[in-house]
């Protein structure tokens, strides 16, 4: 940034120094055609062509010094004008952050109070519910079915609370040296009943070596779970997931494609958006989160057209340092 401020500096000398150039050339074709037109002065007597040519080619000079200034004037109000619009829009956008920031300040207050009323509530509901339909006679169908509704709403509800939780929460990183392998390995055990039940194959394709990545295991295997489920949630049954990962410059490349419709290009963006959500009962945080743990381990996340047709989301995590990488062998 400096460099670049001493650059424009000596920029606007230089026009200054362009105009005295531009006027004494100026003086000086006026004095050659002034002495080929035969134009003389005299004074007192005396032959004063040169000293007033000379006077004419100073007096050019002056002027196209002169413009030269106003030039680099207009130039330093338009590089003042345009550093007061970008520090305005830095304003306008901390401004926003802070009020965004506020806002999630409010949402995890709320969301912990809303927890703490309602989990214990919840959880008691649905145990009632579990032993009212243990209780119940081997042919009453109906009853089981409510009880079965009441215990699935009450999981539904719970995982709403869960997310508001995670969204509004801090995130505390336990980061370590972490082996991608494993990260898959732990995922793809943790969705194979969902997978099962839904009769989706889960295809690994991965390289052979992988280098380690700096990360909280935990967090990263919770993305995972979620990019998961929505892919098991989106590919129709009897079709396959794709769970990828490969080396990509100074980090890792993790991908889940499904089979699904795909995310439309409009929506490519805004589908990280807090309450954002294209699904009826979606709450719309599951991928906020996810951009939220990934972004906190200096990454990125983004979702583009699978090979197949579907969704691809694209988790870009960096490496672990050598040191620590080496440490955590140890």
């Amino acid at each position: 940034m400096q460099q670049i401020e001493i650059d424009e500096e000596a920029g606007w000398r230089r026009e200054r120094w362009l105009g005295l150039i531009g006027g004494l050339l100026v003086g000086l074709l006026d004095t050659i055609a002034s002495l080929a037109l035969g134009i003389r002065f005299e004074a007192g007597g005396r032959d004063g062509t040169w000293l007033g040519l000379g006077f004419y080619a100073a007096s050019f000079a002056g002027i196209g010094h002169l413009v030269g200034l106003v030039l680099e004037g207009r130039r330093r109000e338009r590089r003042a004008a345009a550093i007061i619009r970008e520090q305005l829009e830095t304003v306008d956008a901390t401004r926003a952050r802070l009020s965004q920031s506020e806002k999630l300040a409010a949402l995890g207050q709320l969301a912990a109070a809303v927890a703490h009323e309602v989990r214990n509530a919840f959880a008691v509901i649905r145990s009632s519910a579990q032993g009212i339909a243990e209780t119940l006679p081997e042919h009453d169908d109906e009853g089981r079915e409510s009880c079965s509704f009441i215990v699935a709403e009450i999981d539904r509800l719970t995982s709403v609370v869960n997310s508001l939780l995670s969204f509004a929460r801090p995130l505390r990183l336990a980061p370590r040296p972490v082996n991608v392998h494993e990260l898959l390995d732990h995922a793809q055990l943790l969705v194979r009943q969902e997978f099962d039940a839904k009769q989706i194959r889960l295809v690994r394709d991965e390289a052979a070596a992988l280098p380690a990545i700096e990360a909280d295991s935990d967090l990263v295997v919770q993305v995972l779970l979620d990019l998961l489920s929505n892919a098991a949630q989106a590919t129709p049954p009897g079709s396959e997931v794709r769970l990828e990962a490969q080396a990509n410059g100074a980090g890792v490349e993790i991908g889940v494609a499904d089979a699904g419709p795909g995310v439309p290009v409009d929506l490519r963006t805004r589908i990280f958006e807090p309450f954002f959500t294209t699904r009826d009962k979606g709450t719309g945080l599951g991928l906020a989160v996810a951009r939220q743990i990934v972004e906190a381990h200096q990454g990125h996340i983004a979702v583009e057209e699978a090979a197949a047709g579907g969704a691809r989301f694209r988790i870009s995590l960096p490496a672990a340092t050598a040191d620590a990488a080496t440490g955590a062998a140890a």
